[in-house]
């Protein structure tokens, strides 16, 4: 078991995600490359909807991130079935990746930690460590937006071209980037941050210990308008006994 952790250290949602994500792209350039582009359209389509009942029945749950991508998908993959051009499927992960990243720096930029406000209930990690995880996140989604743009703007026509001995088209060679390059580099820097964030992992004892300290903690009194605070005690002189005055006198 130990084994198969070290070669496998990701959990289930994890896996689930990273499958999501990739497994509709595997599907769509097997089917395109058999059927063209509009049935490889429609093979990711039907794949990420699929994927979506997938995650809901693993983890009970849809998570928020791969959610919103598969809802892009859809949304851009219907466009390129509408107007028959393939340019909106590609041109979707340059516009996601380049707004998801811009949306990342932000949040760093006003202290408001996507990630952490996501995933702090399940992954335990400072402040500092979800800032290092988001900021390397944001500049992995930058170079994958320039260098989806690349490859679609050098291989945007229909033309036949001869890589690695393989006779593709334009929409061919961006798929084959996609899965062959994309998909094992997005794992492997996963895998990467996944490792580094270990260093900032904090101990699941102390985070039951802040929680039950929150919870233990008396709530201050609030004030109401217009209420007026309880006056503060007066220190009261003591009495003096008769035979106290009495031998004052004397």
């Amino acid at each position: 078991m130990r084994a198969l952790k070290r070669l496998m250290p990701f959990n289930a949602e994890q896996t689930v995600n990273i499958l999501g994500e990739f497994g509709p792209l595997v599907l769509m350039f097997i089917v395109n490359a058999m059927y063209g582009i509009e049935a490889g359209t429609w093979a990711l389509i039907i794949s990420t909807v699929v994927a979506i009942v997938g995650m809901y029945v693993v983890i009970g749950r849809l998570p928020i991130f791969p959610l919103i991508a598969s809802t892009v998908t859809v949304v851009f993959g219907a466009l390129t079935i509408i107007t028959h051009d393939p340019m909106w499927v590609q041109i979707k992960v340059t516009i996601f990746n380049a707004m998801f990243a811009a949306f990342l720096f932000g949040g760093l930029w006003l202290d408001r930690n996507f990630f952490k406000y996501v995933f702090e209930k399940t992954f335990h990690y400072t402040k500092r460590g979800w800032d290092k995880f988001t900021w390397n996140f944001a500049w992995f989604f930058v170079f994958t937006a320039v260098a989806n743009e690349a490859v679609r703007l050098t291989f945007k026509d229909e033309s036949i071209y001869n890589i690695l001995g393989m006779q593709m088209d334009g929409v061919g060679i961006w798929i084959a980037f996609k899965v062959a390059i994309i998909m094992p580099l997005s794992g492997l820097y996963a895998w990467y941050l996944t490792r580094l964030m270990q260093r900032y992992r904090v101990p699941e004892g102390h985070v039951e210990l802040e929680a039950i300290a929150e919870a233990q903690e008396p709530a201050a009194p609030q004030e109401t308008p217009g209420s007026a605070r309880p006056a503060a005690a007066k220190p009261t002189a003591t009495a003096r006994t008769p035979s106290e005055h009495e031998a004052n006198l004397r």
